[in-house]
């Protein structure tokens, strides 16, 4: 059963970062701003999850599905490395220094935001 819930929430996972991923509007100065939005998303969902998981305990199901499949079909850290790849390749070193070190501080404070409070 778990497998069919990872397989589910990663689905929709992954329908969502590929409808982030299309709006236009988010391709700024060639920083990965789309992935950026996706992964702090994905943080926030994450420590949002965890801390619903630890208050509600009782519900098995929850955690395979939302934590694992959602947010693993939603973050982009593969897309995120290889967008790094990319601004280094081009030379834009600035840009890829700020998309690791916002996107590492962000998404760990996005975390740590819920899970702190548990």
């Amino acid at each position: 059963m778990n497998y069919l819930l990872v397989f589910i929430g990663g689905g929709l996972g992954s329908l969502l970062r590929f409808g982030i991923g299309k709006i236009s509007l988010l391709k700024l100065l060639n920083f990965p701003l789309a992935s950026f939005i996706t992964n702090i998303i994905a943080c926030l969902l994450f420590g949002l999850f965890f801390m619903l998981l630890q208050k509600y305990p009782k519900h098995d199901w929850i955690s395979p599905l939302l934590l694992v499949g959602i947010c693993g079909g939603f973050s982009t850290f593969s897309t995120f490395s290889y967008e790094n790849v990319v601004l280094m390749q081009q030379g834009q070193f600035g840009l890829l220094l700020l998309n690791v070190v916002l996107s590492v501080a962000v998404g760990f404070f996005g975390v740590y935001l819920f899970i702190s409070k548990v």
